[in-house]
């Protein structure tokens, strides 16, 4: 345990993998995926490929997790001996998960809570949950990492492609991403977050090849003149994701790459097979 007594709590939407949350000790919050038959815990009872494989004739809902999860959640935190968290969560412009922990927060009496908005969306969110518990491992307070998450909240940026804006459409989530003209023209938008934490176009591509390529370039220019982390992220385009490796170790300098991961089944129903992502944190 960290010398202010600091627990790291994210959300299931956040993309961390596993054996990272356990390696810090990060609680994650599963979002619901809900079925006719049940309601599922992501990341818990339900993976990615079954959605995938459900496709496309079920096409399940999400939500929040629940008040009382989030309360449950955090009187563990209690129990397990901390005195504050650190709540890092998706963007409240894509999901109300921020709003439901912000509220559980605020009838939490025992422990010191800071929710954190990050703006932004899978593996672009969980890395700062990442990078907050280094921080904490590394001797920074309670108040050190919280001045740091909201001084530096723009410097974690991803952007992704995607076969099509179906499942996207779909979710309700396509905030101001071109569609029509995409979808008119066989092109496809790069998507990233803008400084809001809603979905917009950041370029238009043709074809996968051209897509990594363009992707990479436009990364670039976020990652140009810093030290980064990098997360490859994908939606069952594992062959993508490898081919994306290769490209950002020849491509970018000064790097380390954390994971390259499946993204998780809340974020597969809202994107479909055929997502390739790079997430990147500046100077951490």
């Amino acid at each position: 345990m960290n010398k202010d007594k600091v627990a790291v709590m994210t959300d299931s939407g956040c993309d961390l993998p596993s054996d990272a949350a356990a390696r810090h000790d990060i609680r994650v919050l599963p979002l619901r995926v809900m079925y006719p038959e049940k309601d599922y815990a992501d990341g818990v009872d339900i993976d990615p490929l079954m959605v995938y494989r459900r496709f496309p004739d079920e096409y399940p809902s999400t939500s929040t997790p629940s008040l009382a999860e989030v309360q449950d959640m955090l009187d563990q935190i209690h129990r397990d001996g901390y005195e504050k968290v650190i709540a890092v969560c998706i963007s409240s412009g894509l999901s109300g998960t921020f709003n439901t922990i912000r509220l559980a927060a605020s009838q939490q009496d025992a422990l010191e809570i800071f929710v954190f908005d990050t703006k932004n969306i899978s593996v672009a969110s969980g890395i700062w949950a990442i990078w907050a518990a280094v921080k904490l491992e590394n001797g920074w307070s309670f108040e050190e990492v919280k001045q740091g998450l909201q001084n530096k909240i723009y410097d974690s940026k991803v952007m992704f492609y995607m076969d099509t804006l179906q499942y996207l459409k779909r979710g309700g989530r396509v905030g101001k991403v071109t569609s029509i003209v995409g979808e008119a023209l066989h092109l496809k938008p790069i998507i990233s977050c803008n400084e809001d934490g809603i979905y917009y176009t950041v370029s238009l591509i043709r074809g996968a090849k051209q897509g990594k390529k363009k992707l990479l370039n436009e990364m670039l220019k976020f990652c140009e003149g810093h030290h980064v982390w990098i997360i490859i992220g994908h939606g069952n385009a594992s062959d993508e994701a490898g081919q994306m490796l290769e490209l950002v170790d020849q491509k970018v300098r000064s790097k380390e790459i954390l994971f390259v991961k499946q993204i998780t089944a809340t974020l597969a129903i809202n994107t479909g097979p055929g997502l390739v992502g790079i997430a990147a944190l500046r100077d951490p």
